[in-house]
């Protein structure tokens, strides 16, 4: 995170919160002209810019879904933990037949022909 950022956030806004992963929540003191609210955002912990960290329930307060931001826990039980992208890692979704995951697919039925340029 930088200096003007932090400088901009302590003077021109206000600190609304913290989620479970140490992002910081701010809101302008004033209200943009053309949109009659203030302005939000996040500051993401470790200075990253990764927006994928933010939690469903920070997201909705951002994005003026709701007016105050919701309780984090899970409400039912087929709700599941949070998760960033995780695209590019070593723990991101790969199905069966990928390179990465062994390299080998479904057997199909038998018709399947390679297509080859010039041919």
């Amino acid at each position: 995170m930088s200096f003007l950022l932090r400088l901009t956030s302590s003077l021109r806004g206000r600190k609304v919160g913290t989620d479970r992963f140490g992002n910081a929540y701010f809101e302008a003191k004033t209200n943009q002209p053309i949109y009659d609210r203030p302005r939000r955002w996040a500051i993401y912990a470790g200075g990253g810019r990764e927006p994928t960290v933010v939690p469903p329930e920070w997201h909705a307060w951002l994005h003026h879904t709701v007016a105050e931001p919701l309780p984090e826990r899970k409400r039912f039980p087929w709700q599941q933990e949070h998760r960033p992208n995780l695209t590019g890692t070593a723990q991101a979704y790969r199905p069966a037949g990928h390179d990465y995951a062994g390299g080998t697919r479904r057997v199909t039925g038998g018709d399947y022909e390679a297509w080859t340029p010039g041919s």
